[in-house]
């Protein structure tokens, strides 16, 4: 007896009731506790007692099996709620793989849209500056799923910093405490290095794309540094938002800059002797002798080095922010993330605004 107790609380623990299988137990123990011989007298006291039950039933006093069906009902409905959680977890993960679906969807519409137009221009004589590399855009059709997808989750990641953007102005001008501040620092400040990383995942899919800033708007490429902002210049930037400062803030604040300068400088070097090394190896051999599969396969080799140079950058400027945030104080630190995320979202409006402007017809 004590066994079949011991499994029927496990199966309680787990919420599952299985009626059947508890019959099956109990059958067990008569056969282990019962004699063989089982006497006549013995079965017609068990009838007797069961006839009793019937009778008890019959004038309303609940019998065993009353009880039994109460025990069994509690763990039926508890199943029941948990099936139904399930369910509705099962609908919503159906709903968000159906929205990401679209996105995808509506990503590569996108992009076939681009291809149809640039193939136009090409049949038209025209040149595209700028434009889109085959890598990302091919005439067969092909896309780079690691560029699409990065172009998804940049969306989903500005969508998302507009909303930080607001939950930071509204925490500041009604002055909430330090610990419900520092909560919303935090979280912008690990949006931001999420968006490194993205871009380190998509840089080894396609690092020309991130260098280029494709995924950026205009006026935003226009300030391109390694496939992303310069840390000393935006310090420049930031920093009057943030006054008054202390005479020791404003000294870290100097030294900070001028570390980020001395590191972009040697960034910088490092690239420019990267395309030195490049357009060496391109142009290795006889220029005009048909031949240069080979001199191009050294070239692709060097070119690891560019990928290493955008996580550079970009750890550059994860440090930065990390720098910032130690020397401020959690309010001061509360905007300059406010600042940081407004400058951008001014940097997109001149974009929209250069693209919309009225112009004179040619």
């Amino acid at each position: 007896m004590n066994t079949s107790s011991t499994q029927f609380v496990t199966s309680r623990r787990m919420g599952i009731y299985e009626p059947l299988h508890q019959i099956s137990m109990w059958g067990e123990n008569f056969k282990t506790n019962g004699c063989p011989n089982t006497s006549a007298s013995t079965i017609l006291e068990a009838e007797a007692k069961l006839d009793n039950q019937s009778e008890d039933t019959s004038h309303g006093t609940p019998g065993p099996s009353g009880k039994y069906d109460q025990e069994a009902t509690k763990p039926t409905d508890k199943v029941q709620r948990r099936l139904a959680q399930n369910r509705e977890a099962a609908r919503k993960s159906r709903l968000r793989k159906k929205a990401y679906v679209q996105d995808l969807e509506s990503s590569r519409l996108k992009l076939m849209q681009l291809e149809q137009e640039l193939e136009r221009a090409r049949q038209q004589g025209l040149y595209l500056g700028g434009g889109l590399d085959a890598g990302h855009l091919s005439f067969s059709g092909a896309v780079n799923s690691g560029i699409a997808a990065f172009e998804i989750e940049y969306g989903h990641w500005i969508e998302e910093q507009s909303s930080q953007i607001c939950e930071l102005r509204t925490a500041l001008h009604a002055h909430v405490s330090e610990v419900e501040l520092r909560i919303l620092v935090e979280t912008a400040m690990s949006h931001y290095f999420n968006l490194f990383r993205m871009k380190a995942t998509a840089a080894k899919a396609d690092v020309f794309y991130i260098m280029s800033g494709m995924w950026k708007t205009s006026a935003e490429r226009f300030f391109l540094w390694i496939g992303g902002f310069r840390p000393s210049e935006l310090l420049k930037v930031l920093v009057p938002q943030l006054d008054p400062l202390t005479d020791q803030q404003i000294l870290d604040v100097c030294n900070l800059r001028q570390s980020c300068q001395q590191a972009e400088d040697a960034l910088t070097q490092g690239m420019e002797k990267l395309q030195q090394i490049l357009a060496e190896a391109v142009a290795a051999g006889q220029l005009g002798e048909g031949s240069y599969i080979p001199h191009l396969a050294t070239a692709v080799e060097k070119l690891e080095a560019v990928v290493s140079f955008v996580n550079q950058a970009d750890h550059l400027r994860q440090e930065t922010l990390q720098q910032m945030a130690r020397i401020l104080t959690v309010r001061q630190a509360a905007r300059g993330l406010l600042a940081l995320g407004e400058y951008f979202q001014r940097l997109r409006a001149l974009s929209s605004l250069w693209a919309t402007r009225p112009r004179e017809p040619a």
